[in-house]
């Protein structure tokens, strides 16, 4: 296994309730919801970098809305 590192990470008391649910709601530690979102936009930088986009999409109408990443 990798060797690991600890930070600390100071978050607003908005972005806490944020990882807080989503690691409820995946049921999930709040480490991993970190670890998932660092690999995410990882991947995702990744692909744009590549010249690729990111779109999402209504289910019913087929509709796309183009997602920007800064």
């Amino acid at each position: 296994m990798a060797d690991k590192r600890t930070m600390t990470l100071n978050l607003t008391d908005a972005e806490m309730n944020v990882l807080e649910q989503l690691s409820e709601r995946k049921e999930i530690s709040k480490t991993a919801v970190v670890r998932q979102a660092l690999r995410l936009y990882q991947m995702l930088d990744a692909r744009l970098a590549q010249g690729e986009k990111l779109f999402f999409e209504r289910d019913l109408t087929k509709e796309k809305a183009e997602l920007m990443v800064i």
